[in-house]
Parts: structure tokens; C-alpha cells; sequence
């Protein structure tokens, strides 16, 4: 008999006899919750005070039900309401969440990140909100950052002539380097206060895939890094050819046709901007694109809405910080761990930021107990890195409380507590586009996320089985997908609704329309195709397993095994190119893409853990050759 039946039988014998439950459910209760031990030390001492508890003790029927119940049930909680404290607080944790940002996002106009940003500096102008790690390094206060944005606005409007284009809906374009993250910054806050969305287009990619990121994203003007030069110019014929204006973010120009922005910006006014240049903003309307890795062919500019961008700004909040805590990233800003959750979740909190514009694991420490940070934001790498640095007397001596992040594997998630202290890892999962996320919450080691059956159904999900060659779900006689149980792997699909919505990419909607699933349990419905196969245990805490398609990570990058085919295709002594991800020996990374003859890669983590290189298999003329790394 099970535990609910056996349950169930007390109940109702209880009932029969008239008495009242709730001795039997207190018992059990407690003993769930304290263990055998206590429970019995508490027992002993209600035996002994029995003379003073004897007016209020039930009937000896009641106790009696209530010792048979305590026989009868295991020692130990159910799975299902073993971690239902924890579950009950994080369901009213992001109800609270979204209802604050639904009633923000109610106003007309919306009151949107940009808003919470401009009370904040006229509040507390004086307020450090950035440190600066880079050239220069020195703190960045909200009113010198607002101050930048206005001086971004009239600068835009001296040079182009009027901001009629960026008023109108169109959009604009940031390629710059993480040298540049402050200048940059300010100049996409600007935007902001335009109601501007931008694309944030990774500074590391040429040829191809830059022209593509930046015709996808829409936009009439790109602002440059000067230091890439070379980028831009290799595209730049393809497009002026489409009328896009391009500035360096810089005083001068080495390249015709190219302007310079740094002049304008040096004597441009701080005059505040006016609210309602923006005023046409809906929640949906786009803020932000954040690309996507291109691991099913060229990159896709992913829309963040303006509701999205504040509700990944308040998973800080929800993590439990506060404005008083300082919270440092190393992740770049075309990332949303680094610049939405990281950059932009503080200034929205009006906690301190400190940005480093590249990752040292040397200076990593040191960094955080010189400016007293609390808060650390990682990638599966990061920590990694950590660990496997020297062992020094201070690796404990800092003030850091919890790291926040995705993809850190079981062993390093151990010895980076083992080595470090005690360290909250508040590990998630999610995917710039995706319609929900997971968080860890009770920090189960190795789980990117727990579900309960109450969250699941605020944002229900299957895990279903799934064709690995087709890489998509396998159907029953009826149509239906086919769900897996609990430990079994399978292919993560989250519905799609009207409070979970699917925004998808900008362009061409058969490039989102490819990402949806229909008719998964039922007629109608409709679900967003994460590519992620995942597993889930009977406690609900979900791990991940593997991910289709062609993809491999290299240092933190999501590297499309397509695109590097296309590069080595270019080759004319090679006649095909098959590309796929292999262990490095002395890098602890895991491939994602299965090569036709490997198995699942266990252990590796969606988005943020690092991979293997390319195993390329190059077939010349003369017949096929050795494979290179």
C-alpha cells in the first residue's frame, strides 16, 4: 500500500470514530520536519508536563490514531512536500515579481527600466552605480552616467540631422569591445530615452555573420569600436549599400565614409530628455536583440520586450539583493547574464556594479575584496577557471555571499565550496529567447532548476521522448508527443502563453514559426522548442542531459559547427568538411554536438559552459586525411 493510501486509510478511520485529525497530522508533522531524534526528545518532555498538558490532551482514540499513523508512514517526508517551504516561498517570490511588473508595465505610458533609471539619478545623483575595472579604472556615478545618456541623444541628433529615423521605429546597432563598455553604455541609454531598441552584436564576429547581425537587427546606424576597424571595413561596401549610417566611437575617422562620434558627444549639452519621446513604448515593444549563437545556421537577433528586460532586471531582487550589495561581472555585455541580469538589474536595484572588462582568475579575488562585493555573477567557466588557479592562504578571506549563474557542473559546484567557503550557488537556467526559466533554488549540486507541481502550473513544460537523428519529438497513434518519466532524458517544451509568451526573433517569421511545437498533449496547443534534452527526478530538481543540434563551446563561446564548416569550405583543395566537437586534453570541456559515432556528452550545460574545439575532418582530392583540431 502506498504512502497517500495508507494516509488516506487513517483519515477515514479517524472520521469513522468521530475524532479529530489533526493530533495524527501534528505528530507526523513534526517528525518530518525535526527527525527522529527531536521528535522523540520533544515526546519525552510532553510525557513528563503530562499533569499540565492533561486539560488540553485529545482523546485517548485520537492519540491512538495518531501513534498507528506514525507507525504506519515512513520516517521521512514524500519527495513532493520534502521542499515545500522552499517551493511555497519561491512561488510567492515571482508572483510577487510579475505582479509588479505587470502593474509597471499597466501605466500608459509603461514605466519602464529607463524611468526607474531617471528617479534614480535625480535621487541620488551622487550614488556610485558603476566601478570601472578597465583603462582608467575609477567609480561611475548615476548622475555622470545619465549625464552621458543626454549627451548621447543631442549628440545623434547633431550628427544625423534630427532623430525623426530613431523616433520612428527604427533601430540602431552597438559593435564595440568590452574596452568601450562605459562609452557604449551610455550611448545605448540614450537610446533608451528614445525608445530606440538596440542590437548588441558580439564584437568577435567578421564577414558574414557580422553583415547578416547587423541587416537582421534592422538597424540605420552603427556605432564602432575603433579598434574594430578592420571588422567594418571588410563589410562596409554591403552596408552603405543597404543606407546604414556608421560612426566610430571615437574623435576621428581613419575610414571614408565612416563618421566620428567622440567630438559631438564632448560638447553636447546634458539637457535632460524628454519622457515623452517615448511615450509611443508598449510592454512589448522591443528594448533589446540579443543574439543567439547560430547553432542552427547564422545568428537571429532574439526580441527582449520591455517587459522581459524588467523582469530579468528583478531575478536580482529575487535572489535576495538588496541595493546594498555590490555585485561584480567579468561576462560581456552582449550577453544577458552580463548585461541585462548584471549591468542593467543594478542599476534597476541601485546596486553597485563592478565591471571588469575582461576575466582575470589572478586578479578575480583580489578585485572582489577590494571593492567589498558580495554578489558574483558566473558562467560554468568562470568557476572553473577559479578552481583551477594556485591555492593561496586568502582564497576564504572576501565578503562574497552568492554566485549567481548557469551551467556549473557538480565537481566544479563542490570544490569551488570546498575552496572558497560556504558560497550561496543560486544556479538557473534559460535561454534568451525562451518563454520560462528554471532556478535552483534550494541549491541542490549539479540541478539547474526544481519544479514543483504549482509551478508547473503557473509555467507548465514537457519533457518528452525525441528522435535524435530528426531532432524532434516522437509522436504516439495519435498525434501527441510522448512523455518521459521521471530519470528518463528527454527534450524540454515549454508552452506557450499568453503570460508566458513566444516574442521570437526579428525578421522573417518563419524563423521563430521553426522553434514551435504543436499539438504536443493536446489539439491546439502550442509549445517553444528549447533544443535542450534535460531530465527530472522525482523530487522535481531538473538536470541537464544534452542539446541538438550542432554546436560546441569554446571558452564561454557558442560556436556553430556549421559556420566553422562554411569558413573551411572557402579552402579550395577541400572538397567536404564535416565539423564536430572533441575533448581537448588539459581543458576541462565537453562537446555538445554528437559527431554520428559519439554518445550523449554527460555533464555539459546549455549556453555558458565551455566545450571542445572543432574536430574538423577536411577530404581532399586525393582522398580523405588525418582529422586536425
Amino acid at each position: 500500500m502506498g504512502i497517500w493510501l495508507r494516509l488516506a486509510f487513517l483519515l477515514l478511520l479517524l472520521r469513522a470514530l468521530g475524532q479529530p485529525a489533526w493530533p495524527a497530522a501534528v505528530a507526523l508533522s513534526l517528525r518530518w520536519l525535526l527527525g527522529d531524534s527531536l521528535f522523540c526528545v520533544l515526546l519525552g518532555l510532553a510525557m513528563l508536563a503530562r499533569p499540565w498538558l492533561c486539560p488540553w490532551m485529545p482523546h485517548w482514540l485520537s492519540l491512538a490514531a495518531a501513534a498507528l499513523t506514525l507507525a504506519l508512514l515512513p520516517s521521512r517526508s514524500p519527495p513532493g512536500l520534502r521542499w515545500l517551504p522552499a517551493d511555497m516561498a519561491y512561488i510567492v517570490g515571482i508572483l510577487h515579481l510579475g505582479l509588479a511588473v505587470r502593474a509597471r508595465m499597466r501605466r500608459h505610458p509603461p514605466d519602464t527600466f529607463v524611468d526607474t533609471f531617471e528617479r534614480r539619478a535625480r535621487a541620488q545623483p551622487g550614488r556610485t552605480s558603476l566601478v570601472w575595472k578597465g583603462t582608467g579604472s575609477r567609480p561611475v556615478t548615476f548622475r555622470e552616467l545619465d549625464d552621458r545618456a543626454c549627451q548621447a541623444v543631442w549628440a545623434l541628433k547633431a550628427e544625423l540631422g534630427g532623430l525623426a529615423g530613431l523616433l520612428g521605429g527604427e533601430s540602431a546597432a552597438l559593435l564595440v569591445l568590452d574596452s568601450q563598455t562605459i562609452p557604449a553604455l551610455g550611448l545605448w541609454l540614450g537610446l533608451a530615452k528614445l525608445g530606440c531598441p538596440v542590437a548588441w552584436i558580439n564584437p568577435h564576429g567578421r564577414g558574414a555573420p557580422l553583415v547578416h547581425s547587423v541587416l537582421s537587427s534592422g538597424a540605420r546606424l552603427l556605432v564602432v569600436d575603433p579598434e574594430l576597424r578592420e571588422n567594418l571595413e571588410e563589410v562596409l561596401p554591403k552596408l552603405q549599400a543597404e543606407n546604414i549610417r556608421c560612426f566610430y566611437l571615437s574623435h576621428s575617422s581613419p575610414t571614408p565614409g565612416v563618421g566620428a562620434l567622440g567630438a559631438a558627444l564632448d560638447v553636447a549639452p546634458t539637457d535632460p530628455v524628454p519622457t515623452d519621446l517615448r511615450a509611443g513604448i508598449k510592454p512589448q515593444s522591443p528594448a533589446l536583440f540579443i543574439y543567439t549563437s547560430g547553432t542552427t545556421g547564422l545568428p537571429k537577433a532574439a526580441i527582449v520586450t520591455h517587459e522581459r528586460l524588467l523582469q530579468v532586471c528583478k531575478m536580482l531582487s529575487l535572489a535576495g539583493v538588496t541595493a546594498d550589495d555590490v555585485v561584480y561581472t567579468v561576462l560581456p555585455m552582449y550577453h544577458v547574464m552580463g548585461f541585462i541580469l548584471g549591468v542593467l538589474g543594478c542599476l534597476e536595484l541601485g546596486a553597485t556594479c563592478v565591471l571588469a572588462p575582461k576575466f582575470s582568475a589572478s586578479r578575480f579575488w583580489d578585485d572582489c575584496r577590494q571593492h567589498g562585493v558580495t554578489v558574483i555573477l558566473y558562467v560554468g567557466e568562470v568557476l572553473r577557471y577559479l578552481c583551477n588557479t594556485p591555492q593561496r592562504p586568502e582564497d576564504r578571506t572576501h565578503t562574497v555571499r552568492l554566485a549567481m549563474g548557469n551551467g556549473l557542473r557538480a565537481d566544479v559546484w563542490k570544490s569551488f565550496q570546498q575552496r572558497f567557503g560556504p558560497i550561496r550557488i543560486l544556479e538557473s537556467y534559460g535561454s534568451t529567447e525562451g518563454n520560462i526559466g528554471f532556478v535552483n533554488y534550494p541549491g541542490r549540486c549539479g540541478a539547474l532548476g526544481k519544479m514543483s507541481c504549482l509551478l508547473r502550473m503557473l509555467s507548465p513544460f514537457e519533457l518528452v521522448q525525441f528522435d535524435t537523428e530528426a531532432e524532434e519529438p516522437v509522436r504516439d497513434n495519435q498525434g501527441f508527443c510522448v512523455p518521459v518519466g521521471p530519470g528518463e532524458a528527454g527534450l524540454l517544451l515549454t508552452q506557450v502563453l499568453n503570460h508566458q509568451p513566444f516574442v521570437g526573433y526579428r525578421g522573417a517569421r518563419e524563423l521563430s514559426e521553426r522553434k514551435l511545437v504543436r499539438n504536443v498533449r493536446r489539439r491546439g496547443d502550442v509549445y517553444f522548442n528549447t533544443g535542450d534534452v534535460l531530465t527530472m527526478d522525482k523530487e522535481g530538481f531538473l538536470y541537464f542531459r544534452d542539446r541538438l543540434g550542432d554546436t560546441f563551446r569554446w571558452k564561454g563561446e557558442n560556436v556553430s559547427t556549421r559556420e566553422v564548416e562554411s569558413v573551411l569550405s572557402l579552402v579550395d583543395f577541400l572538397q567536404e568538411v564535416n565539423v564536430y566537437g572533441v575533448s581537448v586534453p588539459g581543458v576541462e570541456d565537453l562537446p555538445h554536438f554528437k559527431p554520428p559515432t559519439a554518445c550523449w556528452a554527460e555533464g555539459c550545460y546549455p549556453d555558458f559552459t565551455g566545450g571542445g574545439t572543432a574536430g574538423a575532418q577536411p577530404v581532399s582530392r586525393d582522398g580523405p586525411s588525418e582529422s586536425v583540431s
